[in-house]
Order: C-alpha cells, then sequence, then structure tokens
C-alpha cells in the first residue's frame, strides 16, 4: 500500500497548459488582496477596532473581540478544511468548491459596507469578518490544488511564485486606490472622489470596491480552469466517512512517508514565522526605528514590491534545484537580516535589513506550496492543502505569542524580533528533517 502523498510523480493535467489557465489562476492571487490586504490587515480592521469599537462599553477592548472572533474562525478552519478539501477532490468539485467560498467572501465583503461607525455595529463587523476570513481559507484549498493542474513537473515554481507576486502586487494596486480614493486627506470629505466621512461612509464603500475587485478577479479561473473527473466515491461517503478517511491518512503518512508529515508541521512553524514579519514589521518600524506613518506606509510598498520580485525569481531555481533548497536559503537570509535588526538603530538601517527580510518572504511562501504540491499524490491535493491549512493555523499562535514574550521580558518592543527569529529557526530545524523525493533519489 503506498501512501497518500508520498513522492507524486507528474501533474493532474499532463502535457503543456495553456498560458490563458495559468493567467487565469494567478487572476485569483491578485484579487485575493482584497480581503487580505484591505478588510483583514490594513484597512477595515483598523475602522472596526478605532471607529466603531471606540466607545465600545465594558472592559473588554475592541481588539480583543477582533481577535477572539479571528480565533474562533481559525478554529473552524482548522476543523473544515482537509475534509472538505478531500471531498471536493473525490467528487470533482474543486472549481464548484472555490466557486462557492468565493462568492460567500465576496458577500461578506460587501456586507461590511453596513457596519456605520457606531459600537452597535461591532458586532455584524466581527461575524462579517469572520464567516469572510473562514471562506478565504476554505477556498484557498481547492485554489492551491489546481497548482498541479496549470503547472508541469517542470514549471510548478514558477507558476505558483508568479502567483504569490500577483497577490503581492495586487495588494499595493488595491491599497494605492483605496487610499487615494477613498481614504487620503483631512475633513468631512476624503479622497479625490470626495467621499463623506459621516457615518464611516469612505471606508464603508472602500469594503464594496474590495468586493467588486475580488469579485471579478475570482471569475477568470471558474471558467478557464478545467475541472477534474470524480473518482466515483464521493457519492459513497458523508462527512462522518470523510473524517475516518483523513485520520487513516494521517495515519498511513506518518507509518509509510513522515516527510510530508514533518513537512506541514515545518512548514506551519516557519509560515507563521514569515506572517509575524508582515504583522508587525510596520509596528517596529514606526516604535523603534523612527519612521513617520507616511513613512511607513511607503515601506508597506515597497516590501510588497521586494517580496513579489523574490517569489518570482525563486521560482526559477524552484524548478532547477527544487523547493526545499529555496526555502531553507530564504530562512537563512532571514535569521540573518533578523539578528543584524536587533543591534543597528535609524531609519536608514531598517530600510536596508528589512527590505532584505522582507525579499525572503515571498520566495519561502511559495516554495511551500509549490512543494507540498509536489509530495502529493496527483487527485489528492484537495485534501493535503487542507491538512496544509489545518497545520497552520495551529501553529499560528506562535509568532504573536513569542513577541510579545520577548517584548515583555526585555521591556523594548526591539526585542520582540527575538522572538520572530525563535519561530523561523524551529521552521528550519524541522525542515531540516525533511526528505523529498528528490533529496532521496540522490541518496
Amino acid at each position: 500500500m503506498s501512501s497518500p502523498a508520498a513522492g507524486a510523480a507528474g501533474p493532474t493535467v499532463p502535457g503543456t497548459v495553456p498560458r490563458r489557465q495559468v493567467v487565469a489562476w494567478c487572476t485569483w492571487d491578485w484579487g485575493s488582496a482584497a480581503f487580505n490586504a484591505v478588510m483583514t490587515t490594513f484597512i477595515f480592521t483598523v475602522y472596526l477596532t478605532g471607529a466603531v469599537g471606540k466607545d465600545l462599553p465594558g472592559s473588554i477592548s475592541a481588539t480583543s473581540w477582533l481577535s477572539w472572533a479571528m480565533a474562533a474562525a481559525g478554529l473552524v478552519v482548522a476543523v473544515l478544511a482537509p475534509v472538505l478539501g478531500g471531498r471536493s477532490d473525490a467528487a470533482g468539485r474543486r472549481r464548484f468548491s472555490l466557486a462557492v467560498w468565493s462568492a460567500v467572501v465576496t458577500v461578506c465583503t460587501a456586507g461590511c459596507f453596513f457596519v456605520r461607525d457606531e459600537y452597535q455595529y461591532l458586532w455584524l463587523g466581527l461575524l462579517l469578518l469572520a464567516v469572510g476570513t473562514v471562506a478565504f481559507e476554505l477556498a484557498n484549498v481547492p485554489y492551491y490544488a489546481m497548482l498541479r493542474q496549470v503547472s508541469t513537473p517542470e514549471t510548478i515554481g514558477r507558476v505558483s511564485g508568479i502567483g504569490w507576486a500577483c497577490g503581492y502586487f495586487g495588494g499595493i494596486v488595491l491599497l494605492l486606490l483605496c487610499n487615494f480614493g477613498f481614504i487620503a486627506g483631512d475633513g468631512p470629505t476624503r479622497g479625490f472622489l470626495d467621499v463623506p466621512t459621516e457615518g464611516g461612509l469612505n471606508i464603508r464603500l472602500v469594503a464594496v470596491f474590495a468586493a467588486v475587485w475580488f469579485g471579478v478577479c475570482a471569475l477568470p479561473v471558474l471558467f478557464v480552469v478545467p475541472e477534474l473527473p470524480p473518482d466515483g466515491t464521493a457519492h459513497r461517503r458523508g462527512i462522518v466517512g470523510a473524517y475516518r478517511e483523513l485520520f487513516a491518512t494521517i495515519g498511513s503518512l506518518w507509518r509509510e512517508d513522515r516527510n510530508v508529515v514533518w513537512f506541514l508541521v515545518s512548514s506551519a512553524v516557519f509560515r507563521d514565522g514569515l506572517a509575524a514579519t508582515f504583522t508587525f514589521g510596520a509596528v517596529l518600524a514606526h516604535s523603534v526605528y523612527g519612521m513617520s506613518e507616511s513613512t511607513v506606509l511607503l515601506f508597506g510598498v515597497a516590501a510588497n514590491v521586494v517580496a513579489a520580485l523574490g517569489a518570482v525569481i525563486a521560482g526559477r531555481f524552484d524548478d532547477r534545484i527544487g523547493p526545499k533548497p529555496v526555502i531553507v536559503t530564504c530562512l537563512v537570509g532571514m535569521l540573518f537580516a533578523g539578528t543584524v535588526l536587533l543591534f543597528v538603530r535609524g531609519e536608514a538601517m531598517f530600510w536596508i535589513f528589512g527590505l532584505m527580510l522582507t525579499v525572503f518572504v515571498g520566495p519561502a511562501q511559495s516554495s511551500a506550496r509549490s512543494m507540498l504540491a509536489r509530495m502529493t499524490v496527483p487527485g489528492r491535493e484537495g485534501q493535503m492543502f487542507g491538512l496544509y491549512q489545518t497545520t497552520g493555523r495551529a501553529a499560528s499562535f506562535l509568532g504573536p505569542a513569542l513577541f510579545g514574550l520577548f517584548v515583555w521580558a526585555f521591556g523594548t518592543d526591539r526585542a520582540g524580533i527575538g522572538g520572530i527569529i525563535v519561530v523561523l529557526a524551529l521552521g528550519l530545524l524541522l525542515l531540516t528533517r525533511v526528505r523529498p523525493a528528490r533529496d532521496r533519489a540522490l541518496a
């Protein structure tokens, strides 16, 4: 009996993949910035905690409620992702699954238009963001699983890198449009569109704009990338059967190919370190290195650009030498840059070593995605990427927890960098236990 995820050979869809399918697949990544960058990172969550929840009564802050809502969403994703991914594999309904979850994300994003800047609307905003987050994470499962369908063994790293870069560039373009169109300026109207700020209208219209952006960008992959045929088992198993098969898969992975298990664990750890780099980068730039808020925005744009370019360039090395050396190189580079940042001072030094840090983030994320795709047996991608999402969620507390612990222990925000370094180093250490098929063939 062979492992369900061991040593995959060849793409799910053989032959040369038409370029229009690659472009359609990457377009979804481009549009995903509408939820990632606008709704959950830079704009709407800031509005939700700073304006909507500003006068929230009681001892619990709006930020705490937001973190708990996102934690609840993460728990739901961890439970559902591998099972729903496996069911979409068996039923041959990856495209249908992607369409459903993308539609839910679009509706939740658009629904945020009704969240006025009064604390009574905080609960509506939290609900929409939590449901949207669940749908977005579940949409990533069939989307990642399609990577094999739009690439060949010789191009899978390149295609993954281009897709990831599209996400970064899409975020840059969308954030600039939102900022200059709806947010920039002072007074009762904002942006070059002169949108009124009363009732938070300008930010609520940003949500509508983001919903349209994502909805339109999600369409090409649904019409251009073909659906896979079902394997004939979907109609014979329900939810309970799907969970039974999931546990059997995990057991067989542990018995027969622990490389996949070690990769899922190691990638969950180092991906959390990668996420923490962007999450806390802006805070550190302002509080430790003295950047103004406007300069921080410029640095954020520059960081996204270099991360995107890094993902594109590293994608070619991914195809030539394999994804593991790319990931190892990126993590070592980030450990070096992070260590230097612990000791240097001043804005100029942060520009140099901060950008050095972020240039490795895109390649590491992209190659992690392509590495799992290479290690997975064709037809089981949805289930394996469901596990990928689940393990990522399970480890998502490490970066924030260690960042906060180091800040508390040493009494300075700068020390938080040490917490991120520890997470990245642990992920790298665990990754050394992974021996992909290419490595084993050379042994």
